[in-house]
Order: C-alpha cells, then structure tokens, then sequence
C-alpha cells in the first residue's frame, strides 16, 4: 500500500471527453480531492489523430483537477485504448532452481519471463503481463506459489500488447501538457478496479465499458483476467447515425441523444415528440421519440453483438455467473441494461465507481469508471520508489515484471 500523503492522478484520456481524477492517501484512506473535465479534440477510436488539440484538452482538464484539489499534478497514471489493442494467453515451463525445490520469487520470476517469450511483430509492445495462475508439479489453481515445494513450475499469462506508435503518441500528448507518464494502463483493466466486486471477478463476469468512441470488453473468470478486446464503435457512432438521419448538425445530434435517447424502441410511447434543429438554417421539425430510438437500437445492438463474440471466444463463455457490468458514458442511456440483457443472455447491471472516500459523490457515475479505476490501481499497485518509474518513449520494452504489483492485482 502506499504512503500516507502520496498523491495519485488517474488521466482519462476518452475519445469525446478527458478526465483528470485526483486523490491523496492519508490515515490509510484514500480521498478523492479534485476532479478535472474537458472535452476531447484531437482523438479517434482511442488513437491521437492531432498532437496539439490533444495536449490542449489535457491541459484543460488537469487545470480543473489541480484547481479543484488546490495542488500541482506533476504525473499521471493514464489510460491506453483504441482498436489496436490485442491480447493473447500464454504459458511458461521452467525447473526449480534451488536444491531443496522451495520456490522462490526469482523462479516466479523467471516463469512469468519466459511465458513472455512470443513472437511480438516489431510495431507492437507489451503494455501489461498479468498471470492468471501458478502450476506446480501437475497442481494448477494456483495464485502465489512461494514458499511451496516443486520441481517444475508453470505459469499462465494474459499479455496485452498496444500499438507502438499509438502509445508513443499518448505519452507525447502527456509530456507535451508538462506531465510525466507514469504508467500506461489498459482501461478496461483500469476500471475494472473501480466497478467489480471480488466475489464477481472469482465467479466470472464481463465488464463493459461502453464508451464514445470504444467499447471495452475484460472477462474474468476464478479471479483472473482471461480476455480483453476492443470493438471499435461507440455512442458517438450512435450521434453520427441520429445525425444522418434526423439531418441535424452533430452537436445538436449529440444533445437529443443525452436528453432522449433510448436504447429500446419498444420502451418509448409512440405519442411522446421531440424538436430537431434543421441545418443551415432550415425550420425545425418535430418528430416522434418512437423513430429516434429505433435508430439507436440497431446500432446499440451491433455494438453488443461484437462485443459478444468476443465473450464467447472463451471456453468458460457460458459458466460466466456474474453476469455483465456494464459501465462507461453510454451505459447511462435509458434502455441500454435491457438491450445488453436481451443481447448477452445474462444479467446486467450498471457499474458505478466505488472504493474512494472524500469528494466520491461527485464520481459515482459510470463516466468516471476509468479515472477512479486509475487511481486505485496507481495506489494499490505502486509503492512510492516505484511510482517514480516514468513510461519511456524512446523505444525500449515495456511491460517489465513487478512481482508485488502483480500479485496485489490477483488478489
């Protein structure tokens, strides 16, 4: 855990929106004590398509944060997504080098490095490693193997990997705002801190992180991430679409959605309307909240339905008995549990940040799943020389082993 009087900064760097969450530990709690927004320019899908409107929106946002916490922020642990975000399970095999067979973090160690060893094209990284489970002598289930006896020790790994120029171009948006990187997290691992329960990651769930330009896909299962994925489509897909065909600009496509969107035409009166601006200075029109939910829906329910391949890609897809949670912007249109109940043939809730004290009431919404979810991992994960650690953008390997920010993730 970390020191008393750390302070730690979770940067959401979002496709339509930037947040900036700030927190301090003292006495052992950890406060949430400033919270910075701005909209996002310059991002799409996750991926920095202009340098300088990017730095702006983070700057904006992590003004806001230090404004409201009445601090500097100095670092930030920021979140990493986008279409190019791929994942795969490995395994490693090692002997026990010491004589008397005890396991140690060194052989830990050693197993971890060699499941690392696949073949990684070279404009891709390795952003996270993160072992599932320890396999001693035939006995598998195993989440901290030091100490025990064994000859031969394996280890199974789920290994994210991120394109390298993609996460090159979130550090320099960062560093480029004054800011050092300490960390590059995958969001949905990200939030998953701040909206699952342990007792829903050992029975297996998926969260959902249904974002604006992303929906983010994490299955856990026996306490263990076991799949991540990436569909790249979002609620701004679904404003793109109600401007079309409404023919209203996209700003105002944007505001029908929030203020009247549903998910599920059938849950909408056919008698309830709605005013839509014309463009370039055409009469507004009325129209029935009935036609604008039946746009949403089928788009909402493509989403899903990749989402749900990618679910189902796992063997264990139908032993997942914690359901789905779904968080994220879009997670607060009105009829969207139900369609993702209809879709996934699970129960849904919706996930809301917790685990924060101090100013948590201003967080509990499913926009700020990630920003909290960095937070928490920055504090649970990093003692205070670690956290000193900057993510480097010249090149090297990321993705180093760090043992105890491992362990603390399983358990």
């Amino acid at each position: 855990m970390a020191q008393a009087g750390r302070t730690f900064v979770g940067l959401d760097i979002g496709t339509t929106k930037i947040s900036c969450v700030v927190a301090d530990m003292n006495g052992g709690e950890l406060r949430v004590v400033g919270i910075g927004n701005a909209p996002s320019e310059g991002l799409r899908r996750g991926v920095v398509v202009d340098l300088e409107k990017t730095v702006h929106s983070i700057q904006r946002a992590v003004a806001e944060a230090e404004r409201m916490a009445g601090i500097p922020v100095r670092g930030v642990h920021a979140g990493i997504a986008g279409d190019h975000i791929r994942s795969i399970n490995s395994r490693g095999v090692i002997a026990v080098s010491r004589k008397d067979n005890e396991i140690g973090a060194a052989d830990v160690e050693r197993v971890v490095e060699a499941a690392k060893a696949v073949a990684i094209p070279m404009d891709r990284e390795i952003i996270h490693v993160i072992p599932q489970e320890f396999i001693v002598d035939d006995q598998d289930g195993i989440k901290d193997p030091i100490g025990m006896s064994g000859v031969r020790l394996e280890a199974e790994v789920h290994i994210i990997t991120g394109a390298v120029a993609s996460a090159k171009n979130i550090c320099r948006s960062i560093q480029r705002a004054g800011l050092r990187v300490y960390d590059l997290v995958l969001e949905p691992l990200a939030s998953s801190h701040a909206v699952l329960g342990r007792d829903e990651r050992d029975l297996g769930v998926v969260l959902l992180d249904a974002g604006g330009g992303t929906t983010d896909v994490a299955v856990f299962f026996e306490g263990s991430i076991r799949h991540t994925a990436i569909v790249p489509f979002g609620g701004s897909n679904v404003t793109n679409d109600i401007a079309i065909g409404l023919r209203t600009p996209i700003d105002k496509a944007e505001a029908i959605k929030i203020q009247h969107g549903c998910a599920v035409a059938s849950l909408v009166g056919s008698g309830e309307t709605i005013a839509v601006s014309g463009v370039g200075g055409r009469a507004d029109r009325e129209i029935s909240r009935h036609v604008l939910a039946s746009m949403i829906e089928p788009r909402m329910e493509e989403i899903f339905s990749l989402a749900n391949k990618e679910v189902r890609k796992n063997h264990f897809a139908e032993l997942l008995g914690g359901g789905v949670v779904l968080t994220g912007g879009t997670s607060l249109m009105p009829g969207l549990t139900e369609l993702a109940e209809r879709v996934f043939e699970m129960p849904v809730r919706l996930g809301v940040p917790q685990g924060l004290g101090g100013l948590a009431a201003n967080i509990a919404d499913p926009r700020f799943s990630t920003g909290v979810g960095l937070v928490l991992h920055a504090a649970h994960g990093e003692s205070g020389e670690a956290a000193g650690r900057e993510r480097r953008i010249q090149g090297e390997r990321w993705g180093a082993f760090d043992l105890r920010r491992w362990f603390s993730e399983l358990f």
